[in-house]
């Protein structure tokens, strides 16, 4: 019986903007190689841009059945039914983000969130100069903003914010079990199912509200269960990424004073200085995909029933992308980088993403250019047990 390697994994310790160096040994040689996921999957992996934009983007060879992240997430059974949207494949899938999506990506929506976005991050603001030094970066700010965001757009009041808060953080975890995983998700899902009946009654302005009213009009309008489900993947996935994002873009910024300075000079860089984020960081430890019928990846055989593992991060560093995709340029515009992922399961809450993201660098860069680690580099504390990567916390001063 041979023994197939490990997946490599990120080690922001050695290598804290980097993917593992293994990926580019992979992506300038065979490209696809079979490997032994954490969580105990075989899969192929595959670390160069075309590829992975080739599995991504063709549902019909390549299913999202499995999870998303079963390959690293202990509480995901890649065999169990069914359990959300992110599993959903085909019409199913279309039918739920077409009365989903319009909700969060369309231009007048979007528009209309930016000042609700602007007031959210100078509050914080406000709170992190009123406090004392060094200040927590990531639990007290980047949380803080991303939580009140998410929340906001479903009408979650703050003293509810934990139900998300502790369902994201099981559902992320690396040790969570089945069995932690629904006891982390039914306090939340009972929440939703109350605001669904409530909306129903008394429609809003929320997003719930929006869905509700959207999907009345189709065929088969949306369920009570679609509804919670759909909002708490929204709740769940839409604070702690991006919050992660933030910490981590600025561990980058502030670790490079030139990088920050050029911003507080110029803070309409933010918006393309958040979007280079994204592509350079890519914090994650890949997706995952499965096979539904024989085919073949670069000239590599991959079954029916084959896992496949995307390193996200490592195909937003080939050359293919970008010629230089190892430098980060704050100033370029990186292209059609998978930072959000690609195909039909691309991210659908990027655009708020990329809005908190801008509204936070330029924000910080006007009202607190004197921001800087509180720490060395090499003292930042990584998180080591979630799929969400980044700084555990980030101290940050300021006078």
């Amino acid at each position: 019986m041979t023994t197939l390697p490990m997946m490599p994994l990120p080690q922001e310790r050695t290598h804290p903007f980097d993917p593992p160096p293994a990926y580019a040994d992979l992506r300038d040689g065979e490209r696809i190689t079979r490997v032994a996921t954490p969580t105990g999957l075989d899969a192929w992996l595959v670390s160069d841009y075309r590829t992975i934009r080739e599995v991504l983007g063709d549902g019909r060879r390549f299913s999202t059945r499995a999870g998303m992240a079963a390959h690293v997430i202990s509480g995901f059974d890649p065999n169990a039914p069914i359990g959300g949207f992110s599993q959903m494949d085909g019409p199913e899938h279309v039918r739920i983000r077409r009365n989903f999506a319009p909700q969060v990506t369309h231009a007048r929506r979007l528009g209309e969130m930016e000042p609700m976005v602007a007031r959210i991050t100078d509050e914080a603001i406000d709170r992190m100069l009123a406090s004392p030094e060094p200040f927590p970066l990531h639990r007290e700010f980047s949380t803080a903003i991303t939580t009140g965001v998410i929340a906001e757009l479903i009408g979650v009041p703050p003293e509810k914010y934990h139900l998300l808060q502790d369902a994201a953080y099981t559902l992320f975890g690396t040790n969570t079990t089945p069995a932690q995983l629904q006891a982390a998700l039914a306090p939340l899902f009972g929440y939703l199912m109350e605001q669904v009946a409530r909306r129903r009654a008394a429609p809003g302005d929320d997003v719930l509200s929006r869905m509700i009213r959207h999907s009345a009009d189709s065929d088969r309008p949306l369920t009570d269960e679609e509804l919670v489900r759909m909002n708490a993947a929204l709740l769940v996935a839409g604070f702690d990424t991006t919050a992660s994002m933030i910490t981590y873009g600025l561990v980058l910024l502030l670790g490079h004073r030139a990088y920050w300075e050029t911003l507080c000079k110029d803070p309409a860089l933010s918006a393309a200085t958040g979007e280079e984020l994204v592509r350079y960081l890519s914090a994650g430890v890949g997706l995952l995909r499965q096979a539904v019928e024989d085919t073949e990846l670069h000239g590599q055989k991959i079954a029916a029933g084959d896992f496949v593992v995307v390193a996200i991060q490592a195909g937003n560093r080939d050359p293919e992308l970008l010629p230089d995709a190892d430098t980060f340029d704050p100033a370029r515009r990186p292209g059609p980088h998978l930072g959000f992922g690609h195909g039909a399961h691309a991210c659908v809450g990027q655009h708020i993403a990329r809005m908190e993201l801008a509204a936070v660098l330029g924000r910080l860069a006007t009202r607190v250019p004197s921001l800087r680690l509180a720490v060395p580099l090499a003292e930042v504390d990584w998180k080591s047990d979630s799929v969400v990567r980044g700084p555990a916390e980030l101290p940050v001063a300021w006078s």
